[in-house]
């Protein structure tokens, strides 16, 4: 073979040096045209959460209950001794009567819970359901050491709770962190006593944010898949940090690795109040709401705001000049997409609080100012009843006016409409999902004030044109349904 010379090993050298050089940084010019000018950074599983444990878990603590009860057959009794779906068995007069003549017995039923140690001075973070009608609350330290505590106050509403001990030694303290900053896929660690272990730590991601499981008005729940078990409630949900960014507070039964956790930020107001007050308040605007669906959206003529199917008699928001079928768009310029959001948005504020709100009544934009009350959790709008049968119509709906007793029973501001006793089956109102307990307030946005005007407004309608009732539903609030006559 016929020697090279410096010239051509330098030539081939720089030839094969690009070639290597351009295969290695493609993939990188590919990643970067996928994601933008910069691949996302990736953070693989922390090399140890050892640290981490070791500094927090020390402010992490046990807590036990005991609470008091009468014994009886009650519960026990129909457990074992009635038939299925409730028939007698036949020996159940005797069994009545033997259970009935026992003396009943005060007993004692004890529970296990967490909570955190938030500062110097003994208070503890827990949860409600934890210490809820405890006769008896002792709190144990990682280190051995058990102090009595007193209930500081609790919020059914948000399942939190404070309690506080006297310690006689310097206590070590978690601080609360911000976990509007979580994000999808984040690192978290949760400690507590699951199943009465003591101090168990278990690491996982944040799974999901605001999710609403039916625990309360205020649902916002951090979704995780760290293990949380029975005995975890009360206790913190960290951030690499070792902020508490959430209180572990609920699982899913049957869900294997599915937790949820109250966030840090929803908790700091309620901590606050509790330690100053050992309750908390939270603002009313005194009207029912409802979110926008599809079919309302169109029928209103809005792609947003939440819709207020009806207001207290001499609250706030009757009081300002809101009304039924407004659409609330926004509170002190803070847009509003949810019933929910604007929930917890007026539940922030407080007694006396002057606030701006943007309805939109229609298609009109007006603006009240409401001076918020103390929400008061016993006033309730709500319906469960109907009234008496009227003739069909060619919809195959049976319509009645309202009387003064059904407004009454159906807790109705008004009598306006027209209520559904019953709809023939495979008719069109039947089709149309029309319900027995509907009421009908409007009919293609004409008013409905009795049977009367429901009657003229259906029969001015031509055959093959499309129907649009509004109607208030006693489970799902207002609704629009769309049938053709």
């Amino acid at each position: 073979m016929k020697p090279l010379k410096n010239k051509q090993y330098f030539s081939y050298a720089l030839v094969a040096l690009t070639f290597v050089t351009a295969l290695l940084i493609m993939p990188g010019i590919y990643t970067a045209s996928a994601f933008g000018k910069h691949p996302p950074a990736v953070k693989m599983v922390p090399q140890s959460f050892t640290q981490l444990a070791k500094t927090a878990s020390p402010a992490v603590v046990n807590i036990s209950t005991v609470r008091s009860f009468q014994s009886g057959h009650g519960r026990i009794f129909e457990h074992f001794f009635k038939g299925p779906q409730g028939r007698q068995d036949p020996f159940d007069q005797f069994f009545e009567k033997f259970f009935q003549n026992q003396p009943q017995r005060e007993l004692k039923q004890k529970s296990l819970g967490s909570g955190f140690i938030m500062d110097k001075n003994g208070y503890i973070v827990t949860n409600t359901h934890v210490i809820e009608n405890a006769d008896k609350i002792q709190v144990k330290l990682k280190d051995g050491k058990e102090y009595p505590a007193e209930i500081i106050g609790s919020d059914a509403s948000t399942d939190l709770a404070l309690i506080k001990i006297k310690p006689e030694h310097k206590l070590t303290v978690l601080k609360l962190g911000n976990s509007d900053k979580l994000e999808i896929g984040q690192w978290v660690v949760a400690i507590g006593n699951p199943f009465g272990l003591e101090h168990t730590v278990t690491a996982g991601i944040v799974s999901a944010k605001g999710r609403v499981i039916g625990a309360g008005p205020y649902d916002d729940f951090i979704q995780t898949d760290a293990s949380i078990n029975p005995g975890n409630s009360g206790g913190p949900l960290l951030n690499m940090n070792g902020e508490v960014v959430g209180i572990n507070t609920a699982i899913i039964a049957g869900g294997d690795g599915i937790g949820f956790a109250i966030p840090a930020n929803m908790a700091k107001n309620i901590i606050d109040q509790l330690k100053d007050k050992g309750e908390v308040s939270r603002g009313w605007l005194g009207v029912s709401i409802q979110d926008l669906d599809s079919e309302l959206q169109e029928y209103y003529g809005v792609d947003q705001g939440v819709l207020v199917v009806d207001v207290v008699p001499g609250d706030p928001a009757e009081k300002a000049g809101i009304q039924a079928k407004d659409i609330i768009i926004s509170v002190n310029n803070q847009t509003m997409n949810s019933a929910r959001e604007l929930s917890k948005f007026v539940s922030t504020l407080s007694a006396g609080d002057k606030a701006k709100i943007k309805v939109n009544r229609n298609g009109k934009i007006k603006t009240f100012k409401v001076k918020i009350a103390q929400r008061d959790d016993s006033k309730v709008l709500g319906s469960n009843e109907s009234g008496a049968k009227h003739s069909a119509d060619e919809l195959g709906i049976y319509v009645s006016n309202i009387t003064p007793e059904i407004a009454e029973r159906l807790n109705l501001p008004d009598r306006n409409g027209v209520i559904v006793d019953n709809v023939e089956p495979d008719s069109k109102g039947d089709k149309a999902d029309i319900a027995q307990g509907d009421i009908i307030r409007e009919i293609n946005h004409h008013p409905v004030k009795n049977v009367s005007d429901y009657k003229d407004l259906i029969s001015d309608i031509k055959d093959g044109d499309t129907i649009q009732l509004y109607i208030k539903n006693q489970y799902k609030g207002f609704v629009v349904k769309k049938l053709t006559k």
